[in-house]
């Protein structure tokens, strides 16, 4: 019977990722006994690999990638199974000192031709060398780079016949590029966010001693995926940077029965967990339906919440659902970060739980200023404070002049610290538009200040100008999911065209009824909360389920349903909702 790695490492005196290198951490790592271990979605353990085990494996498969023919500083593109395999070849690449891109798997993309472009489109940004990938995709991989000068593509057991290199592995530098991690939203054109070991090591060392605290018996549990910033550093690196063992579920897995998320953390008391808002909303929901009863979340210290808009009332519903379980409300922790600044750039106070910060939306859309509701306010508006900068690191809410603003002020945010990025690889002209010579990330985010706290407020990209107000789309969006008969979390999506005076909102709504009077009904439904809740006019369109856009990390895609919109993707549906 295979046993999890501990929790606890006596002997083994913690260290907060100060190394130079992953590779380096992870030899320190090696000398406990914590690591990582890897379930199926019936809880049932499948691998668990310590990190000795995992260091070991890695310079062994270092070895043979050197011996095919990589040569330090190439590129690897490594498709992200949440499986052991993704992470021999990652610290492989380390120890190598070549540079490991993950690419994501096939669930975002609509089918397969979808997906092996888009492999294909990573693999020439990354201007990779060599991909791997597991046997299931191993035939749409190949297809993804045929034609392509690559000198390895296939499963890593393609190289169990190589002669691997003798004496010493080359020596990663911490100036040196540790890996490409592409940005979620960037579909169309992948972007290579390059993160160098030296970033990596300031992210995770202040995550870890001051955004999670880490502490002896703490354990991690993750079904966020490894292609995306929040699974692949958040739940992969920064652990065994900091000697943490971590429990992982497959995505899918997640999303086919949640609740295992709520029995590992209970059977294996773990600590430590993230999720988007929808990872609470679908437990919440399941739990109307399922049993609770064994459930203990009541060592759960660390409920993170990140990788989109928070919504209150997701949360709330979560905590209520499973106080009984044990859970603490106190234990959600908001934060906000990217891709760009490695992973995380604020972290609320432990502690602190969800601190709302109610505002007069109707202030906040005409004159871009969060003044807190008064009693009579008519269209109060709750955000959530998203904590303090890390440390070292400086964050700026700036105006159109580029000036920094007083608190309450809605600006863009602005930010700079030893956690960024050197830019996106080989896009100079992106990087220039993103990064000031000075090193201030444009980070594309709207919010303000509070007592320190950031509140995010939106995407700029995404923000609807109407009559001279900022309407966000999430409230429009959330409005909709949360009053209309029928609809869902991730049912609509809202953004603007232009129009012949203003810009005309549009609004995405999937909807599976084929009867002509219960869609009708639903349009005009949706419509008149528009009028009612946010007095604007909008264009209701239903599509079909599971339609709409997300990335690759299963967010929501506006400017891809939009640029949808526009091309005439959901035409038949626009003519079935007249």
């Amino acid at each position: 019977m295979i046993e999890p790695t501990p929790s606890h490492h006596p002997g083994l005196p913690r260290r907060f990722a100060d190394f130079g290198t992953l590779s380096e951490a992870l030899d320190y790592a090696a000398g406990g006994p914590t690591g990582l271990n890897f379930f199926s979605g019936k809880g049932l353990i499948t691998e668990a690999l310590p990190y000795s085990a995992l260091r070991e494996q890695a310079m062994e498969l270092a070895r043979r990638m050197l011996g095919a023919g990589l040569k330090p500083g190439d590129r690897v593109g490594l498709i992200a199974e949440s499986d052991g395999d993704f992470a021999r070849a990652f610290f492989a690449c380390q120890y190598a000192c070549l540079v490991p891109a993950p690419m994501p798997l096939p669930a975002a993309f609509g089918g397969k031709e979808g997906y092996i472009a888009h492999l294909r489109r990573m693999i020439e940004s990354a201007q990779a060398t060599a991909a791997f990938g597991p046997a299931m995709f191993e035939n749409w991989l190949g297809e993804a780079a045929e034609g392509l000068d690559l000198k390895l593509c296939g499963t890593l057991a393609s190289l169990d016949n190589v002669s691997p290199i003798t004496g010493d592995l080359p020596k990663q530098k911490p100036e040196s590029l540790s890996y490409l991690q592409f940005s979620s939203g960037s579909t169309r054109f992948p972007l290579g966010v390059a993160v160098t070991q030296r970033a990596f090591m300031a992210n995770a060392h202040y995550t870890g001693r001051y955004g999670l605290r880490i502490a002896g018996g703490d354990r991690g549990i993750s079904w966020l995926p490894f292609y995306h910033d929040m699974g692949l550093v958040g739940f992969l690196l920064t652990p065994m940077a900091c000697q943490m063992s971590v429990d992982i579920i497959p995505t899918r897995e997640f999303a086919r029965r949640p609740f295992i998320w709520l029995h590992l953390i209970t059977r294996n008391n773990a600590t430590l967990s993230f999720s988007p808002s929808f990872g609470y909303e679908l437990c919440a929901r399941r739990a109307e339906s399922l049993s609770t009863e064994g459930l203990d979340l009541s060592r759960w210290r660390g409920a993170g919440i990140g990788g989109d808009m928070i919504r209150p009332n997701v949360l709330a519903r979560f905590a209520e659902r499973f106080a009984h379980c044990g859970f603490d409300a106190k234990a959600f922790l908001p934060s906000y970060g990217m891709a760009e600044a490695t992973l995380a750039l604020t972290f609320s106070p432990l502690g602190q739980g969800m601190r709302y910060d109610t505002v007069d939306n109707s202030v906040l859309e005409s004159e871009h200023h969060a003044v807190p509701a008064g009693e009579k306010a008519a269209r109060p508006r709750s955000f959530v404070l998203c904590g303090h900068i890390l440390p070292d690191h400086e964050l700026e809410v700036r105006g159109e002049n580029e000036r920094p603003l007083h608190d309450r002020r809605v600006g863009r945010i602005f930010v700079r610290g030893p956690s960024l990025m050197t830019g996106y690889f080989n896009a100079p002209e992106e990087t220039a538009r993103a990064m000031s010579h000075d090193g201030w990330l444009d980070t594309g985010d709207l919010g303000y200040l509070v007592d320190g706290q950031i509140v995010i407020t939106g995407r700029a990209k995404d923000l609807i100008i109407v009559n001279g107000r900022n309407i966000w789309p999430q409230d429009l969006e959330w409005t909709a999911e949360a009053e209309a008969t029928g609809l869902r979390s991730g049912d609509v999506a809202v953004f603007s065209i232009e129009g012949d005076v203003d810009e005309e909102i549009i609004a995405l709504v999937e909807c599976g009824k084929r009867d002509r009077a219960e869609r009708d009904a639903l349009v005009t439904e949706i419509a008149n909360l528009y009028r009612a809740r946010h007095g604007v006019e909008a264009r209701i369109i239903l599509v079909p389920r599971h339609s709409l856009p997300q990335t690759s990390s299963g967010k929501l895609s506006r400017s891809r349903a939009r640029a949808m919109y526009l091309a005439g993707a959901f035409a038949l549906a626009d003519a079935i909702s007249e």
